[in-house]
């Protein structure tokens, strides 16, 4: 991958996992990372653990908890005080499997965190992003989406899963959700010829925390199986970083979905213009910005 010096980009979830080798990857290239998280102390051992290997990494964490659209919008009242270029842009945190449960807001929880704080991240860092990019060198925002988004729906009379739920199902669900906003607002920024792209991706079975709320059973089996069959985090990390800093993507050859370092077909239904744009419409009346 190119340096990335001078360059500015936000990775939510980066203190663990997947999003932590996001990070320090784009530190050792030169980029200024910030990392968007809930546990400060988790936080600042992974700046501390990052600048023990590189010297020269600057790596800060503000604390954003995408479970409370009041934290999403302090977070980047507080980025955008810094005046700062944005020209990365990494939705990575997420939560999976979790009890039936709401956010701070009332919305459930796979939907609330993985789909609307982020939407909702997004949505305010827009004109950022846009003013920071530039023709030949775009800004990019990457959605870290799942294979899993293939067997999930979108139920426009029921997106907090209430009438019937199912863990997996509010997971799978959510991440085809990112799906739609990631294609959606990828054509609007194409149509209105703004400097920014935005694509999905898909890291592959990784070996995480995520899996901590399968069953007790299956989480028992999945410690015995995981180091034979799973990605570590470092290999789940290598297409979003090629999605987020590779100049293959640059411009109009950026967008679609993501994964083994190449793009992907989905499922016809992400093909959906109207499904689409009536989800997009209808996120922005649940978060209040229509």
């Amino acid at each position: 991958m190119p340096r990335q010096d001078g360059k500015v980009a936000i990775v939510t979830g980066g203190a663990r996992g997947i999003g932590y080798e996001v990070v320090r990857h784009m530190a050792r290239l030169g980029a200024h990372v910030i990392i968007g998280g809930r546990n400060e102390e988790e936080g600042l051992a992974a700046i501390r653990k990052i600048c023990e290997e590189h010297k020269e990494a600057k790596v800060d964490f503000m604390r954003l908890d995408l479970a409370s659209l009041q934290s999403v919008h302090q977070f980047v009242q507080r980025f955008k005080e810094q005046d700062l270029q944005l020209k990365i842009l990494v939705n990575n945190a997420g939560v999976m499997l979790v009890p039936e449960g709401r956010t701070e807001d009332g919305f459930e929880q796979h939907f609330g965190v993985n789909y609307l704080g982020h939407f909702l991240l997004t949505w305010l860092l827009l004109d950022t992003l846009k003013n920071s990019g530039k023709c030949g060198d775009f800004s990019r925002v990457i959605n870290v989406s799942s294979s899993a988004h293939r067997i999930g729906e979108i139920q426009l009379n029921d997106l907090n899963s209430s009438q019937r739920y199912s863990a997996h199902a509010a997971y799978c669900n959510s991440k085809l959700a990112q799906l739609f906003f990631s294609s959606h607002l990828h054509r609007e920024l194409q149509h209105g010829g703004f400097p920014l792209s935005s694509c999905a991706v898909d890291p592959g079975i990784v070996d995480t925390s995520l899996y901590r709320h399968l069953w007790k059973p299956l989480h028992l089996a999945h410690r015995t199986i995981a180091h034979l069959l799973f990605r570590i985090p470092s290999e789940g990390a290598a297409t979003v970083l090629y999605a987020a800093l590779s100049p293959d993507l640059e411009g109009e050859n950026g967008g679609g979905f993501w994964a083994n370092g190449h793009r992907e077909m989905t499922t016809p239904l992400t093909f959906d213009p109207q499904l689409q744009l009536s989800l997009w419409e209808a996120s922005l009346q649940l978060l209040g910005l229509q």
